[in-house]
Order: C-alpha cells, then structure tokens, then sequence
C-alpha cells in the first residue's frame, strides 16, 4: 500500500481533534419549549410582547423576552440543572434582576406572569 506524505490514518486524525470535545449544554426540551411558546404567543396577540431570544448556555438555559428588540428583557425565564435539588431549575427573573418566582415546575413558575384576568 502506497501512502502519500502528508497523509494520516483516520483514526489518528480523530485522536488529534477529539480531546477537545465540546462541554454538554444545557437546552430546554420539547414539552418546555412548547409551554413557554404558548405563552409568548398569548402574550403576543395581546400586544404585551414583540420579540424572544433563546441562549443555551454550558451552566443555564434562558428564554428571554422583550417589548422591542432594541430594549433589555421584559422576563428571563431560566432553566438551571445545578439548582434542581435546591430551590427548583426552573425561575423568572424581571428586567431589574428580582427572582420573581423560582420551582420544580415550568407550568407554575409561569403563572407569575401569565395574565388570564386583565382589568379593562
């Protein structure tokens, strides 16, 4: 068998590339990601919000929400595994940083800012 210089063997290529393998990041899942859309999208047709962004970090996943895109975030909504045995993974942060609501559950740590009864 004939080898080019410069050639490797496959699995040494890998070796080299592979040790650097990229850290777990922590995401929201399907059920999670569907129940906060649902909420963004009544908030949404009642004109309250505009805009979301979604960051999946190594320590924390943030769904964060805005009036304008220009603006900082109305709510952060944030998923953190570290405190699930603690306080709950699950919380809402408000725009000035106050931890409005923290838990276990998604569903009743978004009741802080889901408004079914508005006073007109």
């Amino acid at each position: 068998m004939n080898v080019i210089p410069g050639d490797t063997e496959p699995t040494e290529n890998r070796a080299a590339t592979g040790s650097a393998a990229a850290a777990p990041v922590v995401s929201f899942n399907r059920l999670e990601l569907s129940r906060i859309l649902n909420l963004y999208g009544r908030m949404v047709s009642d004109g309250e919000w505009r805009d979301y962004a979604i960051d999946f970090l190594r320590d924390r996943a943030v769904f964060s929400v805005f009036r304008r895109s220009s603006e900082v975030p109305l709510y952060r909504i944030e998923k953190d595994p570290r405190l699930a045995r603690k306080q709950g993974m699950y919380s809402v942060i408000s725009a000035s940083g106050m931890i409005l609501r923290r838990g276990q559950e998604l569903d009743r740590v978004l009741l802080v800012i889901d408004r079914k009864l508005a006073v007109v």
